[in-house]
């Protein structure tokens, strides 16, 4: 089976483009599976390691015209291939079957949180997919009903497969861990929380219910930590309060939890789906909650413990092997019905 995956996403920083990444470097051990990988950028030229990447200097922009206006057949670029997953930017032409992926609505059901380009992409994408795609898959049960809410997919389409965790996200050496401390000057007991574009990470709200405390924000350390470093991070904070107001998933639980930091989270959208029964809940509108649960975490530390045992079973439930075997069961599925 001939299958063209766009990577072009791997060029950025962030939940797309980690998924784009694991699920490439996982379908190595997927069987009868002859993979082509598409990687639009012009900034960013492609250093990986997958073989038989087709790479051609366009910036995104451009891609979106040529392949979501201008509709040029993605045979153009990559040869024949029985089916295109493509990512959640271009959505081409093409004579072979289409799979895309949705991570998340947040152009279709919250405008206000994404530039107008943005949503102009997203919804002329969302044309096409709607008219043409064979198979959509949901990161989460949540991402599938958001579909169902905001466009005209059919159900029996959408299949609900999660993300995981990195594999660079785990226990950490006391010893680098100190020294991470000091090179950006951490405090020994601090509240982390990740940054966002616009107001869907419910900054404000983190700032005041974290008053008492030291709070550390990801994207906001200055020199920023890299990737890499994240999971010195997790490991280095007492707790990760993550209180979005909308996640399609919601990578960072996972990540601190198979790093063994605590997690507050929401009780929205698809958090509780990820962390299970091995989170701390909140209403992320209410300040005085996030306050009252985060104290009890920070001093709690029979709670914290139990909270670091039940947070790595969790993240075990998920993993990049059988994301990419599921996904791979997709394709088979669509091609068994040619």
């Amino acid at each position: 089976m001939k299958v063209g995956f766009d990577i072009s996403q791997t060029a950025f920083i962030g939940g797309v483009s980690t998924y784009t990444k694991n699920l490439a470097a996982k379908f190595v051990d997927q069987v009868n599976l002859d993979l082509t990988y598409l990687y639009f950028s012009l900034r960013k030229p492609y250093n990986g390691s997958l073989p038989n990447v087709k790479k051609y200097p366009i910036p995104p922009t451009i891609a979106e015209v040529l392949l979501n206006r201008l509709r040029f057949p993605i045979e153009n670029f990559i040869g024949d291939i029985d089916i295109f997953h493509s990512s959640d930017w271009v959505q081409p032409a093409t004579k072979a079957k289409k799979v895309t992926t949705y991570h998340d609505v947040v152009p279709l059901k919250y405008p206000q949180w994404s530039h107008p380009k943005i949503i102009g992409v997203h919804k002329r994408r969302l044309e096409i997919v709607e008219k043409e795609v064979d198979a959509v898959i949901a990161v989460s049960e949540a991402t599938k009903k958001d579909l169902l809410e905001v466009t005209k997919i059919a159900e029996e389409k959408i299949v609900v497969i999660y993300e995981a965790a990195d594999e660079i996200f785990k226990p950490q050496e006391e010893k680098k861990i100190e020294e991470f401390r000091k090179k950006y000057n951490l405090p020994n007991d601090f509240v982390l929380s990740i940054s966002g574009v616009g107001e869907r990470r419910n900054l404000e709200r983190i700032k005041e219910a974290s008053k008492d405390y030291n709070l550390v924000i990801s994207g906001e350390i200055n020199p920023r930590v890299s990737y890499e470093e994240m999971p010195l991070l997790y490991c280095a904070a007492k707790v990760l309060l993550y209180p979005s107001l909308y996640e399609g998933f919601g990578l960072p639980i996972l990540e601190a939890m198979s790093c063994g930091t605590p997690v507050i989270t929401s009780n929205v959208s698809s958090m509780s789906e990820v962390g299970g029964d091995s989170a701390v809940y909140v209403d992320p509108l209410n300040v005085e909650e996030i306050k009252q649960k985060l104290k009890e975490v920070m001093e709690d530390n029979s709670l914290r413990q139990k909270l670091f045992k039940k947070g790595f079973v969790q993240a075990q439930k998920f993993s990049w092997e059988k994301c990419a075997k599921e996904t791979a069961d997709v394709y088979r599925k669509l091609v068994k019905n040619i």
